[in-house]
C-alpha cells in the first residue's frame, strides 16, 4: 500500500480510535505450495495495549494448515470509502472537466504472528475478550470450558491470536489538495449525501483541523 507523506496518519491514536471501531477485516495468509494466498473474512478485537487482535474461526477452514506452515500474515481493513467524481478535483483555475476522479478511503494494514489456540480455557478467554469488545452491555453467558452453554462448542472452533509486529495506515482525503479543492469536495460530499459520504466528508474536515 502506497502512502504519501499527505495520507499517513498523524499519529497512532488516530488509526487505534479508528480501527477500535472498523473491527472487521480480511485476514492475507500465505498459501500452500501450488495454491493462491487464502483470504478469511473476520470479526477480530484489536488490543492496543497488547499489541494484538484476537479472533476465531471453525476447525474445518482450510487456513489452518497454511497457518501452521507460515504464520507470518497480514490483517487489512478499509472502509470510509467513496468514490471522487473528476470536477470535484479540479485545481483553482481549471476547467472541471480536466479534474481527476479518486477514491478516499481509510485503511490500516497489521502485519502479524498468527499463533493458533487449541487450549480449550485459553480459546474460552479469548472468546470472552471478543464478546467484551463487541457485546460490552453483556447479555449472554461467559464461554467457559466444560460448562454450560459453550462449553461443548469449543472443540469445533480454533483460536487466533495475531501479534502485531508492523503496521500501515492511511487517510487518503484530500491532504495534498488546495483549500478550494478542499471547500468544494466537503461540499459535495454533503449535497450528495451517499452511503460512506458522510464518513468520509468527517475525516476530511478532522484531518484539516488537526
Amino acid at each position: 500500500m502506497l502512502i504519501h507523506p499527505w495520507d499517513a496518519p498523524h499519529d497512532d491514536v488516530e488509526w487505534h480510535r479508528w480501527l477500535a471501531e472498523h473491527d472487521f477485516g480480511q485476514l492475507a495468509v500465505n498459501g500452500l505450495p501450488g495454491e493462491p494466498p487464502y483470504v478469511q473474512p473476520l470479526h477480530f478485537a484489536y488490543d492496543a495495549e497488547r499489541g494484538e487482535a484476537v479472533g476465531h474461526l471453525a476447525r474445518p477452514n482450510r487456513l489452518w494448515a497454511a497457518l501452521e506452515a507460515n504464520p507470518d500474515v497480514l490483517l487489512s481493513v478499509v472502509d470510509d470509502y467513496v468514490y471522487v467524481p473528476g470536477p470535484w478535483q479540479a485545481a483553482p483555475g481549471v476547467p472541471s472537466e480536466h479534474g481527476v476522479p479518486t477514491s478516499f478511503y481509510a485503511a490500516v494494514q497489521l502485519r502479524c504472528t498468527a499463533h493458533i489456540v487449541d487450549d480449550p480455557a485459553e480459546k474460552a478467554e479469548l472468546l470472552h475478550r471478543q464478546l467484551g469488545h463487541f457485546q460490552p452491555e453483556g447479555g449472554s453467558a461467559r464461554p467457559a470450558a466444560g460448562e454450560a452453554p459453550y462449553g461443548r462448542m469449543l472443540p469445533g472452533i480454533r483460536g487466533l491470536l495475531l501479534e502485531v509486529t508492523d503496521v500501515r495506515a492511511k487517510f487518503k482525503y484530500a491532504g495534498n489538495k488546495a483549500d478550494q479543492v478542499r471547500d468544494r469536495i466537503e461540499a459535495r460530499l454533503a449535497e450528495r449525501g451517499g452511503p460512506g459520504d458522510a464518513a468520509a466528508r468527517e475525516h476530511l474536515l478532522r484531518r484539516r483541523r488537526a
